[in-house]
C-alpha cells in the first residue's frame, strides 16, 4: 500500500507476531457419523474506510468438520447492514448447495436441510418473507435465490447470537477471548493439544446450541405481530 502511516507499521508487527506465536496451529480433521451441513455468514457494513464497501464472510462445516471459509470484500455498496448480510448469506447459501451437489455424486447426499445462520434479523425475515418491498428491489435476485431454496426445504436461514456468530472472525476484529474461542471451535488448535477433549466439548456445545437456537427463533417469531411474516412461520414449521 501507498504512504503507509504508523497505525499501518503497528498493524503489520501485530500480524507478525500472531504468525510467530501460531506456527503449530492447524486445522484439524476428525472422522464422524454426521452428515448435516451448517454454514455461518456474517457481513460487517461499510467497513472499508476508502470505498464504504462491505465486506463478507462464512464458513461451512460437515458435521463438527469445518470444510471451507471465505472472507472479501463485495464488488458493489449496500445501502443498509440488511442487504450487506443478505448478500453474505447469498453468497453461503451458494457454497452450501455445491457442497450438496458434490455429496450427492459421491452417493453420499445430506438427510436433512442445510441450516445457514445470520445474526441479522431483517435478513433472516427476507429469506422466508414472500412480499417484495421496494427498498430491497435491487437485491431481487440473492432475495429470490435464497427464497426458493428455502421454500423447497433445501435451506433453513435462523438467527444466532453475536455471541456464537462464528463468521465475524472473517470480518472485523474481535476482542482476544472471543477470536480464540471461534478459532478453537473451527479446530484450528495446536497439533500437541488435547485434541480428544476438545471434540468431545465441540460437540455438545454445538449439540445444546443448536437446539436452543431453533427453539429460540421459534419463540421470537410466534410473538410477531406482522401478518407477513406470521405465515411463513408455516414454511418454517413444515420443514422443521
Amino acid at each position: 500500500m501507498h504512504e503507509p502511516w504508523e497505525p499501518h507499521f503497528f498493524a503489520l508487527k501485530r500480524i507478525l507476531r500472531y504468525v510467530q506465536e501460531t506456527l503449530d496451529y492447524g486445522l484439524q480433521l476428525f472422522s464422524s457419523t454426521t452428515d448435516y451441513l451448517i454454514a455461518y455468514s456474517d457481513s460487517d457494513w461499510a467497513g472499508c474506510l476508502t470505498t464504504r464497501r462491505s465486506t463478507s464472510g462464512y464458513c461451512v462445516f460437515l458435521g463438527n468438520n469445518l470444510l471451507l471459509w471465505f472472507s472479501k470484500r463485495q464488488s458493489t455498496l449496500s445501502r443498509s447492514s440488511a442487504e450487506a448480510e443478505y448478500r453474505g448469506v447469498a453468497n453461503a447459501v451458494a457454497e452450501t448447495c455445491w457442497i450438496q451437489n458434490l455429496l450427492r455424486e459421491l452417493h453420499t447426499p445430506l438427510s436433512s436441510a442445510t441450516i445457514v445462520y445470520c445474526d441479522n434479523v431483517s435478513a433472516v425475515y427476507l429469506s422466508f418473507n414472500p412480499v417484495q418491498h421496494q427498498r430491497t428491489k435491487h437485491t431481487d435476485i440473492d432475495i429470490h435465490f435464497v427464497r426458493d431454496l428455502v421454500a423447497t426445504g433445501q435451506i433453513r436461514v435462523l438467527h444466532v447470537p453475536s455471541r456464537f456468530q462464528y463468521a465475524d472472525i472473517f470480518t472485523k476484529g474481535l476482542p482476544w477471548a472471543l477470536f480464540d474461542e471461534f478459532r478453537d471451535s473451527m479446530c484450528v488448535v495446536p497439533t500437541a493439544g488435547c485434541i480428544k477433549e476438545l471434540m468431545l466439548v465441540k460437540e455438545t456445545h454445538m449439540r445444546l446450541r443448536a437446539d436452543a437456537m431453533d427453539s429460540l427463533y421459534y419463540e421470537a417469531k410466534c410473538r410477531m405481530k406482522d401478518p407477513v411474516y406470521g405465515c411463513a412461520g408455516c414454511c418454517f414449521n413444515k420443514f422443521k
